[in-house]
């Protein structure tokens, strides 16, 4: 078996308060490359916690998240955020997409602090719509497109740096369910390839897609036998 690409370790993540409020409570996962997992639960669970902590967007209180190898909490922020840009694409509900930029542009848009050329940046960015469909719509406005290509936007700007771990955050929540199913098959595809999938979502048709279930509850994690 390769290494691990995501380690928790006996993670726990505590608001203060008065009273602290516990968010995840002593959770462990590991995650290889090309894992497809779901994680649900109810509103307050922990999901979002959850998705902040493997994003590097926040830090456990206490235990250890290992990345690709790496063990984050001996990173300063500016190496977190270097890590993130190279191994995590990012995928929300709501798109966020800038408006009044074409999709190429969006695309374009995590690669241009990267160092990458211009030419080589922008013939990546087309070659990712591309893959999702949307050679066709390069040059159109995010207000002219329906919920199901706006995503697929987004899902081309999460993929075009090349991540290993994609995290989709109840990414088929603004669409209608037979796009909310292209968009999943456009995932799995992703995923098939190598990239390592974990998709938050309220929907039990969508967590039941992935080959790994899991559930967090008041904190904590259980997995699907």
């Amino acid at each position: 078996m390769s290494d691990p690409l995501v380690e928790l370790i006996d993670v726990t993540r505590a608001f203060p308060g008065p009273p602290e409020v516990q968010a995840l409570k002593d959770v462990s996962l590991t995650l290889g490359q090309g894992d497809y997992a779901s994680i649900v639960g109810p509103s307050g669970s922990g999901k979002s916690t959850m998705l902040n902590i493997l994003g590097l967007l926040d830090r456990p209180s206490v235990g250890q998240y290992r990345l690709a190898g790496t063990q984050t909490a001996d990173l300063a922020e500016d190496q977190r955020a270097a890590v993130r840009a190279r191994v995590i694409g990012f995928v929300f509900q709501a798109f966020h997409l800038m408006p009044h930029r074409s999709a190429l542009d969006n695309v374009l848009m995590p690669m241009l602090y990267s160092g990458v050329s211009r030419d080589e940046r922008e013939s990546r960015a087309r070659a990712a719509l591309e893959r999702v469909g949307l050679g066709h719509r390069i040059d159109f406005m995010p207000g002219t497109m329906s919920g199901g290509e706006r995503q697929r936007v987004a899902v081309a700007r999460a993929v075009v740096s090349g991540p290993r771990l994609l995290l989709a955050d109840e990414p088929t929540g603004n669409l209608d369910q037979a796009t909310s199913g292209e968009v999943m098959a456009l995932f799995e595809e992703l995923q098939a390839d190598g990239l390592t999938l974990v998709v938050i979502t309220h929907d039990p048709q969508i967590a039941q897609r992935a080959s790994r279930r899991i559930r967090i509850l008041d904190g904590r994690l259980s997995e699907a036998a």
